[in-house]
């Protein structure tokens, strides 16, 4: 087999979108271009990659198997690259961070420091939901990830950086506002919006309650933050958020926090890439910034 570097690069990403269209958008290529490269490919291989069903496109077994020796070399590439700009030094560096959805509300005021002290680097962010974020670690598409509570079952560095902290929300209205030690099984009589399932918030909201032989009634799921919180204002129910995504309502008079005896629940932010890869020199620099600053002062 002859194959060129090019060709792997668009038989990589057609195998991880299992899609033509999705794959031409990220390497800025026509459909009909990647469709030729793929089909080269399959000519020098002697066969089919791909097989369509219905309207999906799936991986055959000399397509995993191939996909399984081109993500090597993509990431071996990748990493050749990162050693070239490391002797190059930061001066065109460029970072590429995913971010889970609710450190959105963090994320930008770091990045918006560490950018001025870097002017020269590029910095791309992702803001994913937890399980997305998790599947670009695996398939090393980002160089960091910062996310809550890291899952111990895939091989990740993760380092503290920030605490974040869980509360309990509701409007200035409801009848616990402004009540002082509120029992946890008094909240049992509301219902509470909860993040969908798999959502970091979630899983350590279900694991303190569930601890404290407390069963909540959750009365609606929705995948974000925001969507939480307009809920919880419009009087829909209860909330659990972090304190770093609710500081704008606070100010403003539209949310209150109860004061819920073992609140808050004591989070952190971790900052996490896959173990054993090598970062690039605006990689490290952002790990340095974060692990070596007191980023609290960041935020407003």
């Amino acid at each position: 087999m002859h194959l060129t570097f090019r060709q792997i690069q668009v038989f990589a990403a057609v195998a991880r979108h299992q899609s033509f269209t999705r794959a031409s958008l990220e390497l800025h290529l026509s459909q009909p271009a990647v469709s030729m490269q793929i089909k080269q490919m399959e000519e020098q291989v002697g066969l089919p990659l791909f097989e369509q069903v219905g309207r999906k496109i799936y991986l055959t077994e000399a397509g995993r198997e191939l996909a399984h020796y081109s993500s090597t070399i993509t990431q071996q590439l990748d990493e050749a690259a990162q050693v070239i700009n490391d002797l190059k030094g930061l001066a065109g560096g460029h970072l590429h961070i995913a971010v889970a959805t609710t450190g959105a509300y963090i994320a930008p005021y770091l990045l918006a420091t560490f950018a001025r002290l870097h002017p020269q680097l590029t910095v791309s962010m992702d803001v994913t939901n937890r399980q997305t974020l998790l599947q670009q670690l695996a398939d090393n598409e980002v160089d960091l990830a910062i996310m809550g509570q890291p899952p111990e079952d895939l091989a990740l560095d993760a380092s503290a950086f920030l605490d974040n902290p869980l509360v309990v929300i509701a409007p200035l209205e409801h009848p616990l506002s402004g009540n002082s030690r509120i029992a946890l099984r008094d909240l049992a009589e509301y219902a509470f919006i909860i993040r969908e399932a798999g959502s970091g918030t979630r899983s350590a909201t279900e694991r303190f309650f569930s601890k404290a032989g407390v069963t909540l009634q959750t009365s609606m799921e929705m995948s974000s933050h925001e969507a939480i919180k307009h809920a919880v204002r419009a009087g829909m129910g209860l909330g659990i958020a972090s304190l770093h995504t609710i500081r704008e309502e606070l100010t403003a008079g539209h949310l209150t926090i109860l004061d819920v005896e073992g609140f808050p629940i004591q989070r952190h932010w971790y900052l996490v890439h896959r173990q054993g890869k090598r970062l690039s020199s605006a990689a490290q620099a952002f790990r340095d910034f974060l692990l070596h600053q007191e980023v609290a002062s960041l935020l407003p």
